[in-house]
Order: structure tokens, then sequence, then C-alpha cells
């Protein structure tokens, strides 16, 4: 599913109109973010939470020489499902 699938499926489970759903769902994404930029974590009950972990630098090979480079330390996003995400998955 894409964005513009996802804004069509809220418009429709939510009644509202295409151009407010993707108005909600990019509040959505810049206020979260914004959070997880802040060093926040954003928690949302039962569907899961995004929080940012330090990756440290390690010693890596390039795939196409084989030669070992060095893959400097960095931030990334980790999103951890809650419990009704995970069982509506099962």
């Amino acid at each position: 599913m894409n964005k513009a699938q996802l804004v069509d499926a809220m418009a429709s489970k939510a009644d509202l109109t295409k151009a407010d759903a993707k108005k909600a769902l990019d509040a959505f994404i810049s206020t979260t973010g914004a959070a997880l930029k802040s060093g926040d974590r954003v928690a949302l009950v039962g569907f899961g939470s995004f929080s940012v972990a330090q990756r440290s630098a390690r010693t890596g090979r390039n795939p196409k020489t084989g030669a070992e480079m060095q893959i400097p330390a960095k931030k990334v996003v980790k999103f951890k499902a809650g419990s009704e995400l995970s069982d509506s998955v099962k």
C-alpha cells in the first residue's frame, strides 16, 4: 500500500474527504518525525512505538571489491509493533 492508497483508505474509513485525510496523514508524519528528531519516543497503545537508536560504527566490506571499509555511527528509527497489531496479522 502506498501513500495515496493509504489516504484513500483513511478517507473512506473515517468518513473524511481525501484532502482532509491527506492533511491528517501529513500532520502525523511531520509530528512523529519532529518528535523522533528531538529524541522523544512515540507510542501508540496497541499499534506500536517508534524510537531512535544509535547504531555504532563498524567495519564492513565493499561487496563489489571485497575491500574493508569503515561504516560510520548513525541514528536509526526503530518500530516495535504493539500486541493488537501483532495479533491482527496472525
